[in-house]
């Protein structure tokens, strides 16, 4: 388990934080595989019925690790196996997911998103997928969930054009199902994710299996995306894209 993912179990609640704060919680490949772990182990167990995803105050997740995408477009290896396993475990989640959303939520911050079944979120909350910025494309099966979500254009807003979204605006495309006050997050999404335990197990699953479809097709979409996004990096509108950004973080 990674240092940077702390897992609780709570009664029927398994909490899996995102513990990075010094950066912003941008997750690096063990904290993909430690993440994943934690959900298909929730699913095994029958004593966990809900999942709460969370982050810290003022960051849910800046995304992934640049510098991992960075080496990974000089090596040309494209998405590590620990990031395409994670996102294949959400697409495959067997317990309800719940995330408390606070502060920043970017790329694989805002996508994980789209598999949750509910989400509260700070009135602070930023979300943003910049990968189209990046020279890259969007992940996580975003392509497919999101324009089915919220539309076409607002869709294309997020994650072609990378424009942010406030909690608000989150919520009216159908990301986000309250919004709070930040130190009031975690107390409602704990809320949410025990009002769902509370309820009868076998019929919560049959239900979420029944809105959810088949997962082939959102798994095909993840393998896609990952071959593209392979693709993408080792192209020089990346390579000038990521030598824009780092330039400008110095």
């Amino acid at each position: 388990m990674s240092d940077h993912v702390v897992v609780t179990d709570d009664g029927p609640v398994r909490t899996i934080r995102m513990n990075r704060p010094e950066k912003k919680n941008a997750l690096t490949m063990p904290m993909y595989a430690a993440m994943a772990r934690a959900i298909e182990d929730a699913g095994r167990a029958s004593a966990i019925r809900s999942v709460l995803i969370a982050g810290a105050p003022g960051a849910f997740s800046a995304g992934n690790d640049l510098q991992e995408f960075l080496a990974a477009a000089r090596t040309g290896e494209g998405l590590d196996q620990s990031v395409i396993h994670f996102l294949h475990t959400l697409i495959r989640a067997e317990k309800p997911m719940v995330a408390a959303v606070q502060g920043l939520a970017v790329g694989i911050g805002t996508t994980m998103l789209l598999h949750c079944d509910f989400v509260v979120a700070s009135d602070d909350a930023r979300f943003s997928t910049p990968f189209v910025q990046l020279g890259l494309v969007p992940e996580a099966a975003s392509s497919l969930i999101a324009p089915r979500l919220m539309g076409h254009r607002a869709a294309f807003a997020l994650l072609v054009m990378g424009r942010t979204f406030d909690a608000n605006e989150a919520k009216a495309a159908g990301i986000v199902n309250a919004v709070a006050a930040p130190a009031a997050v975690e107390a409602e999404a704990m809320k949410a994710a025990r009002d769902i335990a509370a309820l009868p197990p076998e019929a919560v699953a049959a239900t979420r299996r029944l809105m959810r479809g088949s997962p082939a097709e959102l798994s095909e979409r993840v393998d896609a995306e990952a071959a593209l996004f392979k693709a993408r990096l080792t192209t020089p509108e990346a390579r000038t894209a990521f030598e824009t950004f780092f330039a400008r973080k110095r």
